[in-house]
């Protein structure tokens, strides 16, 4: 047997060993997922055991290096760990901002004493991230923000309101892009810093949407105190750090939304409208629809493993992160607009469909505006004159 033949073979025993029962639904939705934090409360023993183990062995963040409690896995085996996962409808035992966009960027920007500090924690799902960037008056243009971060000596004072700051209520530290030089050019004074949302002076209040519940919070500041040796990176280039984030923020809103799981369309049309005597959805114009959404989630399909393959042999994604999130995004409103057709009237009525349905209008707004991202195409990619 191959080397990865061997992995494959001893992660399919092990999988089939410790995944408990309850965590073999391939549940997708946020419902379902683990979080984790102080703050979190299991919705089962089997998920706690889950994420105890797979923490354990570093397989919550598997390409990470070992040193930082990851799984030091190449990319080969963390396909195949992803493959036999899948093969048993395990869920990913731990859903967290720090897995998806501050641990990249402080692998790429963060010390070796921050690495060592903050990204085994993150791994083992002991601390909730939450993302302090866009504020009242710079959302698509962040790099307006006014959130200051005054000098204290040994630490920064923090003052200034942040907005759309999802899950600060639940989080328990937050990766925050604040003002440092406030006579530099405005992407020029601009600093990544790391704060527990405990500290004294930070508050959140919930914002309510309309689908009836909502992640968003807005976030205040009031004189905080953060240590100097939270500052990532350097003092005054915190946008270079705060882009990285992005295009991972980016890739990761556009692949959650683009495959986004629930009812398949098409069973979801046959129940509740029927078919024809050729056994086809029962209504010819919404069948048309149903057929073009099916082509293009296979579309969207096959683009993210495209850009998996970029990523694995090293090459920059870069304005890509944008049609991703872009076309994920634009996707999934669409699904959501199709289940509303299927169910009629009676989908309007208060219940879940039409809750997700509601929620979906702010998937073109967060992680930036589907405008922001098709001006970001049409500069970096298309490369349009006046763009």
């Amino acid at each position: 047997m191959s080397d990865l033949e061997t992995f494959r073979a001893e992660t399919r025993a092990w999988l089939e060993e410790n995944c408990p029962a309850d965590m073999r639904d391939g549940a997708k939705d946020e419902a379902s997922s683990c979080w984790g934090g102080r703050k979190w409360e299991f919705t089962s023993e089997g998920q706690k055991i889950w994420l105890e183990r797979m923490g354990a062995r570093g397989w919550t963040v598997p390409t990470w290096p070992k040193e930082y409690g990851g799984g030091g896995l190449n990319k080969a085996e963390a396909a195949v760990l992803q493959e036999e996962m899948d093969a048993i409808g395990a869920r990913k035992p731990h859903d967290n901002f720090g897995i998806t966009m501050l641990g990249p960027a402080m692998l790429h920007f963060g010390s070796e004493e921050q690495k060592r500090e903050h990204l085994p924690k993150i791994a083992r799902g002991e601390i909730r991230w939450c993302q302090g960037y866009s504020e009242p008056g710079a959302g698509s243009d962040l790099a307006s923000l006014r959130t200051s971060a005054d000098d204290g000596g040994d630490h920064y004072i923090v003052n200034g309101q942040k907005i759309w700051t999802s899950y600060a209520d639940r989080a328990d530290w937050i990766f925050c892009l604040v003002r440092t030089d406030k006579d530099a050019p405005k992407h020029k004074g601009i600093s990544f810093i790391l704060f527990d949302m405990e500290s004294e002076g930070v508050s959140t209040k919930p914002i309510k949407l309309i689908s009836g519940s909502s992640p968003f919070c807005e976030t205040f500041f009031d004189n905080v105190k953060v240590p100097k040796q939270n500052l990532v990176h350097e003092e005054n280039r915190g946008w270079d750090v705060a882009k990285y984030l992005l295009t991972h923020e980016r890739e990761m809103i556009g692949a959650l939304f683009g495959s986004m799981g629930g009812p398949a369309l098409g069973s979801l049309a046959v129940e509740e409208l029927g078919t024809d005597e050729m056994g086809r959805v029962d209504d010819p114009l919404l069948r048309s629809k149903l057929v073009q959404a099916e082509i293009d989630s296979l579309a969207f399909s096959a683009l993210l493993e495209s850009v998996e393959a970029k990523n694995g042999a090293g090459e920059s994604l870069g304005a890509t992160s944008s049609v991703l999130k872009y076309y994920g995004t634009e996707l999934n409103k669409r699904r959501h607009e199709l289940m509303m057709e299927v169910g009629g009237s009676e989908a309007m009525e208060v219940g879940q469909r039409s809750s997700d349905w509601l929620r979906t209008k702010g998937n073109s707004i967060e992680g930036g505006t589907s405008e922001i991202q098709l001006q970001i195409i049409a500069k970096h990619i298309l490369q349009m004159p006046g763009a």
